[in-house]
């Protein structure tokens, strides 16, 4: 008697697609969520919270002053920032040390033109579950997390360039 074949046995293809389509779905990804809010002081003064920010593209950027990959970063940042904050576009970068000194002395020789924020507690370190030094997070304008880059090596600041320029295209 010959063999019958139930199920995806004659269409792997399709079998392989729905499997993508159901670990895609069980991940979550493609589907933004809702960057968590927080409130830090500001290095300069003051205080900012991402929700006072909605409206405009964020990338919030985690970094220590220890940490080689986010000074080598810093200066690529700072250039990213000038070249789209008129545009609908700001950077935070949040020190992760509960010595602010360190960020203070740091800056002072290399100096960025974007908001420093000071997370001394990491309490939105924990937030955001930073596991690496730099990590950075893209925000689109309606505060959802868009894109999560861990680490940093030479070139990743292209992939934010392309993913900024992208967002700040969406409508809102």
């Amino acid at each position: 008697m010959p063999m019958r074949h139930h199920g995806f046995g004659r269409r792997p293809a399709l079998a392989a697609a729905l499997l993508v389509l159901v670990a895609t779905v069980a991940r979550g990804a493609d589907l933004p969520s809702p960057a968590p809010d927080f409130r830090l002081p500001a290095r300069a003064g003051g205080e900012v919270s991402l929700a006072g920010l909605r409206g405009q593209v964020v990338l919030i950027n985690f970094w220590a002053t220890w940490c080689g990959p986010c000074r080598q970063e810093m200066p690529l940042l700072d250039q990213i920032y000038q070249r789209y904050k008129g545009l609908g576009f700001t950077l935070l970068a949040v020190n992760v040390e509960d010595d602010s000194t360190l960020a203070d002395r740091w800056l002072a020789e290399t100096p960025v033109s974007f908001p420093v924020l000071l997370d001394r507690a990491n309490a939105v370190s924990r937030l955001y579950d930073v596991t690496a030094m730099p990590s950075t997070v893209i925000v689109d304008r309606q505060g959802r997390v868009r894109h999560v880059h861990q680490g940093y090596k030479p070139g990743t600041e292209n992939q934010y360039q392309d993913q900024i320029r992208a967002l700040i295209r969406e409508k809102s």
